[in-house]
């Protein structure tokens, strides 16, 4: 029986794979938080791993306070970069396969059309230049990595966009979210099961992949949905991002293409709405 560690245990993403896994039996299933996998101490992290001895890594631990990278720009890259590159070394030096996930913040939000996995990278922030330097790490020391690029990812676990307006639109009158930042969102819950297939399907094909759900939208038409679903009371108004300044820009184009990943493994990418459904069963 293959064991497969997850990192990020109680992440978006890691507590959407927990709740998968007990429809798939045939693994052993290791989640591990970050007492036990320890990504800002690279020595004992790789005591760690040792000790583990998995078979397949899904790596969903990350540092992900955009804002707060600006301030924590060591621990950002430590956690993002150093530990994936450690990670990765394991991966290789023990015949492990790793899917590690990214971002697109690694994009510098000047496109105008989908990003696929060949467009120029050029981050703007911390986050965003630590999650790349943690791409580029990972497939130089194990280039039979399958590395995920996503966006927006919400689900009803943890801290996320979807869950803040749901409260807000029942606290207040008036919501006023960003109307000139575009992408796609992902239900975390999509890109755990696109995750599992991937084990599944008896395919390894290494690279970058994107994987959102589908749709081109705004932040601000994102929150209208989230209004319209949960029927709520309260006014939305669209604003630009000048007049909601934040420590850490963000890039304002960042819609991923998803023709590889659904090519490659034969997957079905849902439609956001129908995903965002989800939040409110």
């Amino acid at each position: 029986m293959k064991r497969i560690l997850v990192t990020g245990a109680n992440g978006q993403l890691g507590s959407e794979l927990s709740r998968l896994s007990s429809d798939y039996p045939q693994y052993e299933w290791m989640f591990a938080d970050r007492t036990q996998i320890t990504l800002n101490d690279i020595d004992l992290l790789n005591t760690q791993l040792s000790k583990i001895k998995p078979d397949i890594i899904l790596n969903c631990g990350a540092y992900t306070a955009v804002d707060k990278a600006e301030l924590e720009k060591d621990l950002a890259f430590a956690v993002n970069h150093l530990a994936v590159e450690q990670i990765a070394k394991y991966a290789k030096d023990n015949n492990v396969k790793l899917i590690h996930i990214s971002t697109d913040y690694v994009f510098d939000g000047t496109s105008s059309v989908a990003l696929n996995e060949e467009a120029e990278t050029n981050p703007i922030n911390i986050y965003g230049a630590s999650k790349l330097a943690g791409e580029v790490a990972c497939l130089k020391e194990n280039p039979d990595s399958i590395v995920i690029r996503t966006s927006w990812v919400y689900s009803k676990y943890g801290n996320n966009f979807v869950k803040t307006m749901q409260r807000l639109m029942q606290e207040r009158d008036t919501v006023n979210v960003v109307n000139d930042q575009i992408g796609s969102p992902t239900y975390a819950g999509d890109l755990a099961k696109a995750m599992i297939l991937i084990l599944e399907s008896g395919i390894w094909k290494p690279g970058v992949y994107n994987y959102s759900n589908e749709g081109e939208i705004s932040w601000y038409e994102f929150a209208l949905s989230i209004k319209e679903f949960g029927n709520y009371d309260c006014n939305v108004g669209g604003i630009p991002s000048e007049s909601y300044p934040t420590p850490a820009r963000r890039p304002e184009f960042s819609l991923l293409d998803k023709k590889k990943i659904k090519a490659t493994y034969n997957l079905d990418v849902p439609d956001y709405k129908e995903s965002l459904k989800k939040m409110f069963i």
